[in-house]
């Protein structure tokens, strides 16, 4: 697919069937697709639930799905009926991913278990994103990022942090983390195809892979036998890591190797400090006794402005930022001169933020190939694209299997840009 630069992305060629919905799928897809995959999104008549969250200008259009789901293609199909099943499997013949993210007895219940699905594609990568995985006894339990929250321990963590209570961590960590990781596995099996010539069947379960995540930092000296301690990383839990209060706001810095705490007091006029005290001597020492560290920079960061702080500090090369609020982002230099949040035209929602790309690639630079679609926007299109005549795509619409009987969709445009983002 030729992204909105005009250049096709690395994955350009690659058609992957996207079965998945809300937000660990969807994500995982959309930066497929932004890699030039064409994915093609395959809906129920009520659509993608994710479509209903957030603001919106138009019913199905909200905020949070038009963040996870551009760079794909809509249609809409009634698996409930043949005609819409049977439109499916002839998509699959086309396809070389499919991605789920429902438990893989749902797609048993389809007609879509891998078996049937290698059966009509052998070459075909399955992926599923669910749970936990499917050897153990919580196979069949459902799991959303807040429950893999729990079960991982963040919100205990969260407490052995200095919260009064256990909390989740405010963005859907799990969701997007494992989408990475799904991102990873997709990737890597065409890689393994390209070598070999096979398809395969992945499954990638939240449940471990967040283990994976969190015990990396935190199990410590569970990390040996007999433990050499109790788990946890003591920088990462202290209560008094957190953003400095200031004599007007709060600052983000992170004091950690032997230069920054020596170059810090002696900013401060207590040099003297660092050579003499033995909880200064190296990173072993002052992870010890981190919490007490922590509490003498907060009282002397409190002393002077943030922009005193974010000046003196750079200027001694300690690692230093400012706390942003979300709508101080917009306006980050940074991220204006990268020109990251792109003021653009969506075709049917108008003026819309889009977010660029982080990574930079020296030949194939990855770009948005379009905007999120409407539900079924691209139905019949993609129809004709599989082989279907106008009678069958007639008789598909006509029966419900694509929800609507949708106009053929106007050629996508790569997003337009406008002049710049507006102001909050």
């Amino acid at each position: 697919m030729v992204t909105s630069n005009g250049h096709p992305g690395p994955l350009a060629g690659v058609r992957i069937v996207d079965m998945t919905t809300v937000l660990m799928g969807p994500y995982a897809t959309q930066i497929l697709g932004d890699m030039g995959a064409d994915v093609i999104k395959v809906e129920s008549p009520q659509g993608d639930g994710s479509r209903k969250i957030g603001p919106m200008r138009n019913p199905g259009m909200g905020a949070l799905f038009m963040h996870i789901n551009r760079s794909k293609r809509s249609i809409v199909l009634d698996l409930k009926t043949e005609l819409g099943h049977a439109a499916l499997r002839r998509l699959i013949e086309t396809a070389d991913v499919l991605i789920y993210n429902v438990r893989p007895q749902a797609m048993a219940r389809l007609r879509l278990s891998y078996e049937d699905v290698a059966a009509i594609n052998p070459r075909i990568i399955y992926v599923g994103a669910y749970g936990f995985g499917q050897n153990g006894p919580y196979a069949s339990k459902p799991a959303y990022d807040d429950l893999i929250q729990g079960a991982v321990g963040l919100p205990m963590l969260a407490m052995r942090a200095g919260s009064d209570w256990p909390r989740y961590v405010p963005v859907t960590i799990a969701d997007r983390a494992v989408g990475l990781n799904l991102v990873n596995a997709v990737t890597a099996a065409l890689y393994h195809r390209e070598k070999t010539g096979e398809g395969q069947s992945i499954g990638v379960p939240m449940f471990e892979t967040m283990v994976q995540f969190v015990a990396g930092d935190h199990l410590g000296g569970l990390t040996f036998e007999p433990p050499l301690g109790g788990s946890g990383y003591e920088r990462l839990l202290s209560p008094e890591r957190r953003p400095y209060a200031t004599r007007d706001g709060y600052v983000c810095a992170v004091i950690y190797n032997d230069n920054h705490w020596r170059d810090f007091f002696t900013l401060v006029g207590q040099g003297e400090l660092v050579r003499t005290d033995p909880r200064f001597v190296d990173l072993q020492t002052r992870t010890q006794h981190v919490d007490e560290l922590y509490q003498m920079v907060a009282d002397i960061i409190a002393t002077r402005t943030t922009a005193e702080w974010l000046v003196a500090l750079e200027e001694i090369d300690v690692p230093v930022m400012p706390v942003h609020t979300i709508e101080e982002l917009l306006h980050d230099p940074h991220l204006k001169a990268i020109d990251f949040f792109q003021a653009v035209e969506h075709e049917t929602e108008g003026p819309v933020v889009s977010m660029a790309v982080p990574s930079s690639w020296s030949r194939s630079q990855p770009q948005p190939s379009r905007l999120a679609a409407q539900l079924g926007q691209h139905s019949v299109e993609i129809l004709r694209e599989i082989g279907f005549g106008e009678a069958e795509i007639a008789a598909l619409t006509g029966d419900s299997a694509t929800g609507k009987a949708a106009s053929p969709a106007q050629p996508d445009t790569p997003p337009q840009k406008l002049s710049e983002v507006p102001r909050a």
